[in-house]
């Protein structure tokens, strides 16, 4: 099975490259800076927080910001994957609408709402009709660079949710933990890449799901990255994967382990940042799933500050998704079904 993990079987498995744009990943967050720099953002207070509209992998960054920023926040900082903007929106809280494509119909939604209701807005995309729409409108556009899966700029979203919360008065600048991201993301990339033995952790985690429904968990700080790895799973490996949330879990979901016969696997994602008791619910989740017949991989966050935390577990689920797909015989890049929904939709 180690020989279908090799530089070369990937490679074959992977014609689009999902692999290489993965690992460009370590790249991606000073360019993510630069381009931040350059949209002419204008700081402001303002008290309702930040509002980033996105759907899909243009959405996660919004989640992995808030996750990362935490109880650091110093207002609101929500995502909306939908067409509409609650009510509470307006001129004291500041709009990011975040499409890869720029074409995303939910998103040019938010974008007209948030017009309408007088709120300050920031566009982060490749261009397409939300690109126009702001730069008509004089909105400043965080430009992403194109040819890309959406999925594969996560980095991208992420960084520009850190940028524009701090600019927003929501939350400290994170610069220094950016930085530290990029860094010890270019080390696991070496240390989880292709050419690492079937042993590392990204490789041994993806053997370990052949023929598995990962179920996948995180706390306060890791429910953001748990998500994220659910949705790669979907799309790179093709496989039908879910999340959930610790302790919320333990209140419900904990039932349902002991009444399936479903082949399920419990990832857990922790990191050392959760609250004191986060630690027993770990321990405590991984016996009772065992007990209940339930795989278990326990996955501990690498880093020190909370964005290289968060960071640390994107990358990792990113590359366990792409190698699974391979090992499934799966191409990682192309995502047909959402294509042919997406066209039956505009055809209505």
């Amino acid at each position: 099975m180690t020989d279908a993990l090799s530089p070369e079987a990937i490679a074959t498995a992977d014609p689009a490259g999902m692999l290489g744009d993965v690992l460009a990943q370590p790249h991606q967050f000073s360019d993510a800076i630069w381009r931040v720099e350059s949209a002419g953002i204008e700081r402001g207070e303002h008290p309702r927080g930040l509002v980033v509209c996105g759907m899909g992998g243009s959405a996660i960054g919004g989640d992995l910001a808030a996750a990362a920023i935490g109880l650091r926040a110093r207002a609101p900082i929500t995502t909306i994957r939908g067409y509409d903007l609650p009510e509470w929106v307006g001129r004291d809280t500041l709009v990011l609408c975040a499409s890869y494509s720029g074409n995303t119909e939910e998103t040019l939604n938010c974008f007209e709402q948030a017009t309408s209701a007088g709120a300050p807005r920031v566009v982060v995309t490749t261009g397409g009709k939300l690109a126009e729409a702001a730069r008509e409108a004089g909105v400043p556009v965080i430009g992403v660079p194109s040819g890309m899966q959406p999925r594969a700029a996560v980095v991208y979203m992420t960084v520009a949710a850190l940028e524009v919360a701090e600019l927003a008065g929501a939350a400290p600048s994170l610069r220094v933990e950016i930085d530290e991201s990029a860094s010890l993301v270019r080390d696991l990339a070496g240390r989880w890449g292709p050419e690492a033995d079937g042993d590392s952790d990204a490789k041994r985690i993806a053997m370990a799901l052949i023929d598995r429904i990962p179920v996948i968990y995180g706390g306060p700080m890791t429910t953001a990255p748990a998500r994220r790895w659910r949705s790669q799973l979907n799309e790179n490996s093709k496989i039908p994967a879910f999340y959930g949330e610790l302790p919320e879990a333990h209140h419900n979901e904990v039932v349902g382990w002991h009444h399936t016969d479903a082949p399920l696997t419990a990832v857990i994602l922790e990191g050392p940042g959760e609250h004191e008791r986060m630690g027993a619910r770990f321990d405590i989740t991984a016996e009772v799933a065992n007990a209940a017949g339930l795989h278990v991989q326990r996955v501990r966050a690498h880093g020190e500050s909370p964005v290289a935390l968060v960071m640390s577990l994107v990358l990792l689920g990113d590359l366990v998704s792409v190698y699974l797909g391979v090992l499934l015989g799966k191409d990682p890049t192309p995502v047909a079904e959402i294509e042919t929904l997406k066209a039956r939709l505009s055809a209505r």
